[in-house]
């Protein structure tokens, strides 16, 4: 007789061959995707936690005066914490501090906080860039293991590949088929069938949000991200060719230069200004130019690093539509170019506004509890996940399920596993190694038993 789950309908080996690649699924990814969706949780209320611990600092009062000028508000806010001006914030509304930011002979960033009504220099923080404080700033780099360098970028890739797997392969062992699971809703109340049920319901519900998600992310991956950036642009629907061509542009790419630029501009250089001689325009006069061309409010400028170098003015509001980055020349004031969300191309704006939903932004509140609750849902199928491992194992060994005696599985099942691999590079090179160990295991399983 065929071997059960939970002594039900027996099951053919194409069911333990995927019982156990699950397993190993899920040994490799689930510890990282309770480290994902905790850190992604927190972030996705950044702008909140930032303003609960810094709303001393950020906000103010609204008086009828009108508020100073950038360059004054900027003169104090060095004249107290001497640097070199590296950006400058406007107040994003009436009740919000100007943030001038700035980096010390030591190299050390600061961002200072201006009352705009008064100048009255409110405080300053170490320089976060985007993420807008330390916390945040220590989140976001643990979300996306950029602590450990290019290594944790291939891990996260990996991760995000191997979850669609997770997806796939739990889909499939959940699938009813005459069997007594695919339930959708708890049916056990105590015990290792609570668990199994709590994994399976909390997984079918979660298994288009956790998709979404490894999908949204790949963007800023190393290898899957830059294949799929080089496609765009080869296809002319992300980046449109030659955007800068009316302008010199220099080596540096976009994501370098400022503290976030849109994803499908991160690669492209930036423009020049006319002449590396000269007097800068003001700060001044490179506000007005901005907001006379309809920027939206909450815009961040960046000061030129060197005598070629511009100004950039770019903004990331929570609608995608009015996300914009102008360049202009730092001894004319001319706008060498201005790019907004419709002149991206088609996969440019789809992969804009994927990201902006990833990191909660599109909908607003509603963008963010959705969000909370599929990373609430993942980290509880994880835990649930791993307590039913830990009760389902024989004592003392891991309990990988057993082999299955028949591996010859349908060539559909091997057409997807090509596919997945060819999809995601890493999770192919992986994918071959665990087969690899499979092949291993097996020989050494039938040598012993000869």
């Amino acid at each position: 007789m065929k071997p059960s789950v939970s002594g039900g309908t027996p099951v053919s080996a194409l069911y333990r061959a995927v019982w156990r690649w699950h397993f190993y699924a899920g040994l490799l990814v689930l510890p990282f995707m309770i480290l994902i969706a905790v850190t992604g949780a927190l972030y996705l209320f950044k702008d909140e936690i930032n303003d609960a611990l810094y709303g001393d600092l950020s906000h103010v009062r609204p008086l009828a005066s009108a508020q100073l000028a950038p360059s004054e508000l900027a003169g104090r806010a060095l004249a107290a914490y001497p640097g070199k001006l590296k950006g400058y914030n406007p107040p994003s509304g009436p009740d919000r501090a100007a943030l001038v930011k700035a980096v010390g002979e030591d190299g050390v960033k600061t961002a200072i906080y201006v009352n705009p009504y008064t100048g009255a220099v409110l405080g300053s923080t170490w320089d976060a860039g985007f993420a807008g404080s330390t916390l945040m700033w220590t989140i976001r780099k643990l979300h996306s293991l950029e602590y450990i360098g290019w290594f944790g970028n291939r891990v996260i890739e990996c991760v995000a590949g191997w979850s669609v797997l997770l997806v796939i392969t739990g889909t499939y062992l959940w699938w009813p088929r005459g069997r007594n699971v695919g339930a959708f809703r708890l049916r056990k109340t105590s015990g290792r069938a609570l668990w199994r049920d709590l994994h399976a319901v909390t997984g079918i519900y979660t298994a288009g949000f956790i998709v979404f998600l490894a999908l949204t992310g790949l963007p800023w991956s190393g290898v899957w991200g830059k294949q799929f950036y080089d496609l765009s642009y080869a296809a002319g629907i992300g980046m449109p060719d030659g955007y800068w061509s009316k302008y010199p542009t220099s080596t540096v790419p976009t994501a370098e230069a400022l503290e976030k630029s849109p994803w499908i501009l991160e690669n492209q250089p930036m423009p020049l200004s006319s002449a590396a001689k000269g007097v800068p325009v003001g700060l001044d006069t490179v506000v007005r130019t901005v907001e006379e061309a309809g920027i939206h409010p909450g815009y961040s400028i960046a000061v030129p690093g060197g005598p070629e170098g511009v100004f950039t003015a770019s903004v990331y509001p929570d609608d995608v539509s009015r996300e914009r980055v102008i360049h202009l020349d730092q001894y004319t004031g001319e706008v060498l170019a201005d790019m907004g969300f419709a002149d991206l191309g088609a996969l440019g704006r789809a992969a804009e506004w994927s990201i902006s939903v990833h990191m909660g932004q599109e909908f607003g509140v509603l963008n963010q509890i959705v969000l909370l609750l599929a990373c609430i849902a993942i980290v509880l199928m994880s835990v649930s996940a791993a307590v039913m491992w830990w009760k389902r194992r024989p004592t003392g060994q891991i309990g990988v399920p057993p082999m299955p005696r028949d591996w010859r599985l349908p060539r559909t099942v091997l057409v997807i596993a090509i596919l997945l691999g060819a999809f995601f590079p890493l999770v192919g090179l992986t994918l071959l190694l665990a087969a690899a160990i499979e092949c291993g295991l097996l020989i050494t399983a039938r040598w012993k038993a000869a």
